[in-house]
């Protein structure tokens, strides 16, 4: 073997190992960048958990940080006992899964048409939709029309206005455009309706991303706040989120009356505001398990091109 050759051998098995090394040190960094992530999102929650399960006088000397001090289930018992606020799950439940329902069924159908290419006014029907993204009437023009469509008050007002969320819906249209055409044009061999063929053929390839976007739907009814903050005054519709809101405001007005002088009893402990979060938080964190196998597919949807 000549010189040169032993040269330029060499030269690349040190690029190989420079390379190797490189790698390794990013895959460090990336892992420690991954880590401190999750310990930011992860600390808050333990800290609030701890502060659910302690004693007042822990938590009133800032005492209280990982670990629950003076331990006690007394601010779960209330929790719990409160039936306003088990009212205020259920309809919570029940809002956050019709709302996902119809949110997803107006999401495919117009994902499904607008992702047809021969379709007539496509551009158009896309510019439009587009141009909500962007663009809004702004609060007080949505209250008006909540108004006088006589939706206040109702459970509508908390579903019709966010039923279909463009964004989600580009989604689930980039998603639908990289299924082979070879199996729409199969089934219509075979005699399939349009309606036939979404249901047979498009929704169970689509299961990834159809998840995802059910769980963003999810996720963001159940911690909707602002929108019922202005347009329910009914308690019986009170979702978990504004009942939390009240009992923090409520805990607000009676420690400045305490600072007064003028304690009462009815003083909310900051123990059973942790645990409310807790209430209101854990539900939707069990959806998570379930969607795992289908979220990181469906995230990515767009981010690869074939």
């Amino acid at each position: 073997m000549s010189e040169r050759a032993v040269n330029i051998m060499s030269k690349r098995a040190t690029n190989i190992r420079n390379n190797k090394a490189t790698n390794n040190a990013f895959d460090v960094v990336i892992i420690v960048c991954l880590i401190l992530s999750v310990l930011a999102c992860l600390i808050p929650f333990i800290h609030i958990l701890a502060v659910s399960f302690s004693g007042t006088v822990p938590i009133a000397s800032g005492k209280v940080t990982l670990l629950p001090l003076d331990f006690n289930i007394e601010a779960y018992k209330k929790v719990f006992g409160d039936a306003a606020m088990i009212r205020s799950l259920g309809f919570t439940v029940f809002l956050t899964v019709l709302f996902t329902v119809l949110c997803m069924m107006m999401t495919v159908a117009a994902g499904y048409a607008l992702s047809k290419k021969d379709l007539k006014g496509r551009k158009i029907f896309m510019f439009i939709i587009v141009v909500t993204m962007f663009f809004s009437g702004g609060i007080i023009p949505e209250y008006i029309l909540t108004r006088e469509l006589h939706l206040l008050n109702t459970i509508w007002a908390l579903i019709l206005p966010g039923l279909i969320s463009p964004f989600y819906m580009i989604i689930l249209i980039s998603f639908l455009a990289g299924i082979p055409d070879a199996l729409k044009e199969s089934a219509e061999i075979d005699g399939s309706s349009q309606f036939g063929t979404l249901l047979r053929i498009i929704l169970p390839l689509s299961m990834p991303v159809l998840a995802t976007l059910s769980l963003f739907y999810a996720v963001g009814r159940w911690n909707g706040f602002q929108d019922t903050l202005m347009y329910i005054t009914k308690p019986e519709l009170y979702p978990l989120q504004l009942k939390l809101y009240q009992m923090i405001q409520n805990s607000q007005v009676s420690d400045l009356m305490r600072m007064e002088g003028n304690a009462i009893s009815t003083v909310v402990p900051e123990s059973l505001k942790a645990a409310t979060v807790m209430f209101a938080t854990v539900p939707i964190l069990l959806v998570y398990p379930w969607l795992q196998k289908y979220f990181v597919s469906g995230v990515m949807t767009g981010a690869v091109k074939g």
